[in-house]
């Protein structure tokens, strides 16, 4: 059994700094991507970062100057360093594993052919 839970998360001003983990566990599939996506209220679902099966960071294109994705494999846990926040940052973060996982369709906020695990979410709140 998948299981995907997740952990950071707060409010901060604008210009601060987070960090998101994920502790993954029961992935069995030999070809996985993990990674974050975002969804607020009224907006579409994004794509953030994605780690592919080949073990490269993956970004979505507005967010690669900001935020960094990382993997400690020894604890199966991603991470998101999320610097320089902006109100827009606002959103419910979440982070996934999806097995089949074609990365690029990834970080556009979109879904594979394969089957993706979602973690509880944390809400980030970048207000002055």
């Amino acid at each position: 059994q998948v299981k995907v839970v997740q952990s950071g998360g707060d409010s901060v001003q604008p210009g601060g700094s987070l960090t998101l983990s994920c502790t993954v566990s029961g992935v069995t599939d030999s070809s996985y991507c993990m990674g974050w996506f975002r969804e607020a209220p009224g907006k579409k679902r994004e794509g953030v970062a994605a780690i592919g099966p080949d073990g490269s960071a993956n970004y979505a294109d507005s967010m690669k100057d900001r935020f960094t994705i990382s993997l400690d494999n020894a604890k199966n846990t991603l991470y998101l360093r999320m610097n320089s926040l902006k109100i827009e940052d606002t959103a419910m973060y979440y982070c996934a594993v999806e097995t089949r996982c074609d990365v690029s369709l990834f970080v556009r906020g979109l879904y594979g052919l394969g089957t993706r695990y979602t973690g509880q979410g944390t809400q980030v709140t970048v207000s002055s």
